[in-house]
């Protein structure tokens, strides 16, 4: 594993997941938007992004997994919504499913973190406001998800 990628202490870099996850969104959001396949996007993300300081492993794990895992994704934020999945920006859309697929999937990944990845994806990516409702779904999913830990970190 890349230094870059891996801190000393052995555990990720962020910066490089964090590179990862918007890396994952774009992919994401061409594999919605053009129905294309998602390992020939993956291809071409590799070939057309220097992945020295990026999770290549990581934004893999999110592109392929994804769209394989749809159903139980979608699943996971469809009750949450105030409205139909297929009514979302598909960006605000992209970025709910990599923070579901986490809270499902990376449970060595902190809820905290997945919400708050998920809130800067959607101030860079996103609407002007996306990144509150965003954060919205995704703290829901949390609490319903990952009752305990979500629990142990939130004052009585």
């Amino acid at each position: 594993m890349s230094e870059l990628r891996q801190q000393s202490d052995n555990r990720i870099n962020p910066s490089a997941r964090r590179k990862a996850r918007q890396l994952a969104l774009q992919a994401l959001y061409q594999w919605h938007m053009a129905q294309a396949n998602v390992s020939d996007i993956e291809a071409q993300f590799r070939t057309d992004n220097d992945f020295d300081k990026i999770d290549g492993e990581y934004f893999s794990e999110l592109l392929l997994n994804i769209p394989k895992l749809l159903d139980e994704v979608d699943g996971g934020i469809e009750p949450l919504l105030d409205r139909g999945l297929d009514e979302l920006d598909p960006i605000e859309r992209a970025i709910l499913r990599i923070g579901a697929y986490e809270l499902l999937h990376r449970h060595d990944v902190p809820y905290r973190v997945v919400i708050n990845e998920g809130i800067e994806l959607a101030k860079r990516f996103g609407a002007s406001e996306s990144h509150r409702y965003v954060n919205g779904i995704l703290d829901k999913m949390a609490a319903k998800v990952r009752s305990p830990e979500v629990k142990s970190h939130r004052k009585p």
